[in-house]
């Protein structure tokens, strides 16, 4: 069988895949269906490049990319930076400690001095909603890519998400997929939400009240045409979990409680903890996924958390196959070498 780089060399060679227009990628919201194929399927062929002994290839070579990182990470921009190494770019890592930015320097005059030193790609994550926008807007030659913007999007984790879904589903058109935890401030959730929906998956939202983000869904039932009007509401776990096939769990940032959202992480637990007496209501052959980092025993009990149905660190090297993808796809497609 041909592997999924021959298939994209050809298909490129020939221009029968769909042609990449954009510059940045800050969203999923305007995604074609056609777009989000062509990224998973340039990802197959980014995996096929994980598998060598030798992972290595030249298809960046020249071109530079920096990770612009406002609040910590791990696996995201150590994701970022492996991918870019992995193609031969020129990678740099710029975080708020020890650069000017501890000195009070604007986001505007930080993207513009980089911009400057000629980066070819920059990879921005902030705790503002919108920034990258911002970026994009006042950056003429840089690339710009939304590693997460408060809680607004984070797009190559959902990219991730469904890269892992397929990879394990096929298919993703009428699959039960339950997201529960706080959905309301979580950028994973909201960009999963027009992944998900693209793609045909049956989509369950599922946690406390206080925690569902009403903004986003306000009047799908009503307006015709509405993204998310087949997007089911659900404060029940139990019952939102009968049949599902997938489980995304969420992340609970412990804030929450103090804000009066959660009477305490004891109750959030005994509610919306995916655990394996719940497990047992979905799926037999049910997929449980989580963004990271995880709280163990408050979102997902250990038990599920490191069971065989759990997919939390294929997800991790899924998300370099995603990353190294866009990365490609915004340089220009060239040939991924030997």
């Amino acid at each position: 069988m041909r592997s999924s780089r021959a298939l994209l060399g050809e298909a490129l060679r020939e221009g029968k895949a769909p042609a990449w227009q954009r510059r940045h990628v800050l969203d999923l919201d305007d995604f074609s269906l056609q777009e989000l194929e062509l990224v998973l399927h340039t990802a197959r062929a980014m995996k096929d490049v994980l598998r060598r002994d030798v992972k290595k290839v030249p298809s960046l070579r020249g071109k530079t990319v920096v990770t612009l990182f406002y609040e910590p990470s791990t696996r995201t921009r150590v994701s970022f930076e492996t991918a870019g190494k992995i193609m031969s770019a020129d990678v740099i890592n710029v975080t708020n400690s020890g650069s000017s930015i501890e000195k009070g320097e604007s986001l505007l005059d930080t993207l513009l001095t980089v911009q400057a030193m000629a980066m070819d790609i920059i990879v921005l994550r902030h705790p503002h909603s919108g920034a990258p926008y911002f970026a994009a807007r006042n950056l003429g030659r840089s690339s710009v890519i939304n590693a997460g913007d408060g809680t607004h999007a984070h797009p190559t984790q959902a990219l991730l998400d469904v890269f892992t879904l397929q990879e394990h589903l096929g298919s993703l058109d009428g699959k039960r997929v339950v997201i529960v935890g706080d959905i309301s401030h979580s950028r994973v959730a909201r960009s999963d939400l027009w992944a998900l929906t693209r793609l045909g998956a049956r989509l369950v939202l599922c946690g406390p009240p206080t925690l569902m983000p009403w903004d986003l869904l306000k009047g799908r039932r009503d307006t015709p045409g509405h993204p998310f009007a087949s997007v089911e509401v659900e404060t029940d776990l139990d019952k939102a979990i009968e049949g599902a096939e997938v489980i995304i769990a969420l992340r609970l940032q412990k804030e929450r409680q103090g804000a009066g959202l959660l009477p305490s992480l004891r109750e959030y637990a005994r509610l919306w903890q995916v655990d394996p007496e719940r497990l047992a209501r979905a799926s037999p052959n049910v997929r449980v996924m989580h963004p990271g980092p995880m709280n163990e025993g408050v979102e997902i009990s250990p038990e599920v958390a490191h069971s065989a149905q759990a997919l939390v660190q294929e997800q991790v090297t899924n998300g370099l196959a995603v990353r190294m993808a866009l990365l490609y796809l915004l340089c220009g497609p060239r040939e991924l070498g030997a």
